[in-house]
């Protein structure tokens, strides 16, 4: 029997409860909260290196179970491994317990003030549901897992049906780091199953989750979250298009550049990325539309990652072909085949019903709406529903006629681009992976880089209080000697 399969087989024998996972991690969730920057630290660096030493076995899994190829899943592996010292970096510092303080003040202009202390605390057990798209990046111990750790969640993450060997392997390899550091058991566990996903939802010491799938399960879960006694935050990412607009000066000067770009970030992982551009908006002249065709016609079908999201790629392919006004430009003759598709329509078929038309297919479809006049494509993308990311590919002469349609699509979305395509997130400080709904439950987060800790925490201010009883990032002596604002 494989190590994978054994760790599988022995996670069956004492498949955890919802209840009894959940219950754990809220009795860890002080202890682990309350431990120094510098320990939780080591405790990411150490799951990270211990990622780091299976790298082989876990990347061969990954593979079996998702097809999406070795050199992809090893680095998005390094991805991974990287993202979780990052996190370590991060909280060694201090900086996202934001530690304020402002002492006593008899002079103040609004009266006197008093002795005022404030951070951010872990909000307590911290749901992940695994995604399948990116079985290490948005896995068990990806970006969620290591935001929540980070700020001092327990973690119990919901294992995806797609991968679980892998799950269950990475799963083994966290308990060992986290054995071996003298972490509390119950900072992490693992648990299987839409019913347990569900169930630990519901429970009471829960405090928050988060989802990376699809808008039908991720509206059904934070319906779940919203109607507890105790509604918690949901952090639900769901389903973008990420639109796309070329100018007339762009599509001139690069529509063979622009063309080839497009098709490879619309096609990179058979279009299962949740930023691949499915919608570009383009000049009814010229000779974009022709050039968007060619690499599209010949780009090969890739297998996706399972056969009923195959299926579910060429049902939705369909439906947005049979929308009036719709052409089909590129499409297999085997309408089983995974191979990307191509549709076009103008912008007044586009706009009588913007949101069927922009409603997500996943996989590589693109639909190209051409367009008259630009001044006329704004209102277009404010009628859209909420994205994870927009893009604008112009010249530099033409910047004084896009004020317009640049606000629209900063309005719609949570990253914007300019001459660039945006598959490819990179985990740095200043990413925002988020957008309005239905793109993320929750705009004002994101859920990949640093500021993805801030889901997990909440301000909490003390007032008056003395020195010893203080928590000891609000003493003056600052024992764990994390950056402290003091009188603004």
């Amino acid at each position: 029997m494989s190590r994978s399969a054994s760790a599988r087989s022995t996670w069956n024998a004492v498949a955890p409860e919802p209840d009894r996972v959940v219950a754990a991690a809220s009795a860890s969730a002080r202890a682990w909260a309350d431990a120094a920057p510098t320990a939780r630290a080591r405790v990411l660096e150490a799951v990270a290196g211990a990622l780091e030493g299976e790298r082989p076995e876990l990347v061969a899994l990954a593979d079996t179970e998702t097809r999406l190829g070795a050199a992809r899943l090893d680095g998005e592996l390094t991805r991974t491994v990287f993202q979780l010292r990052l996190f370590a970096d991060l909280v060694r510092t201090g900086e996202a317990l934001d530690v304020r303080i402002d002492r006593p003040d008899p002079r103040w202009p609004t009266g006197p003030r008093p002795d005022l202390r404030r951070y951010r605390v872990a909000l307590g057990p911290v749901l992940v549901f695994a995604a399948g798209n990116f079985p290490f990046a948005f896995g068990v111990a990806g970006g969620d897992t290591a935001s929540a750790w980070a700020a001092g969640c327990p973690v119990v993450v919901k294992a995806h049906p797609g991968h679980p060997e892998l799950s269950y392997r990475t799963a083994g390899v966290i308990r060992q780091a986290m054995a071996r550091a003298d972490v509390p058991e119950g900072v992490f566990a693992l648990i299987e199953g839409q019913r347990a996903g569900t169930d630990a939802l519901r429970h009471p010491a829960l405090r928050a989750a988060a989802f990376t799938g699809s808008t039908r399960v991720g509206l059904t879960l934070a319906r779940v979250a919203a109607e507890r006694p105790e509604p918690i935050p949901f952090y639900g990412e769901l389903g973008s298009v990420n639109p796309v607009v070329v100018t007339p000066g762009a599509a001139r000067a690069r529509s063979a550049e622009i063309a080839e770009g497009w098709a490879g970030s619309l096609t990179l992982g058979a279009g299962q990325f949740c930023t691949n551009p499915g919608l570009l908006f383009a000049p009814a002249d010229g000779d974009l539309l022709d050039a968007l065709t060619e690499p599209l016609s010949r780009a090969p079908a890739l297998p996706m990652l399972g056969d009923r999201i195959a299926e579910a790629y060429g049902d939705g392919a369909r439906r947005l072909a049979a929308l009036p006004g719709v052409r089909r430009l590129v499409w297999p003759k085997d309408e089983a085949s995974t191979a990307p598709r191509l549709l076009t329509l103008d912008l007044a078929a586009f706009a009588a019903d913007p949101r069927a038309a922009a409603e997500e297919c996943f996989g590589p479809l693109g639909l190209v709406v051409t367009y008259e006049r630009l001044g006329d494509v704004a209102a277009a993308v404010t009628s859209l529903p909420g994205q994870l990311t927009a893009s604008l590919h112009g010249e530099p002469h033409e910047h004084g006629d896009l004020a317009d349609l640049i606000a629209a699509l900063a309005a719609r979305s949570g990253r914007v681009l300019w001459n660039a395509w945006p598959t490819g997130v990179s985990v740095t400080h200043a990413m925002q992976h988020g957008g309005p709904f239905p793109a993320t439950t929750a705009p004002a987060t994101t859920s990949v880089g640093t500021a993805a800790i801030e889901r997990f925490l909440r301000p909490v201010a003390y007032q008056s209080w003395p020195q010893r009883l203080l928590p000891p990032p609000l003493r003056d002596d600052n024992p764990w000697g994390v950056p402290q604002r003091v009188d603004g």
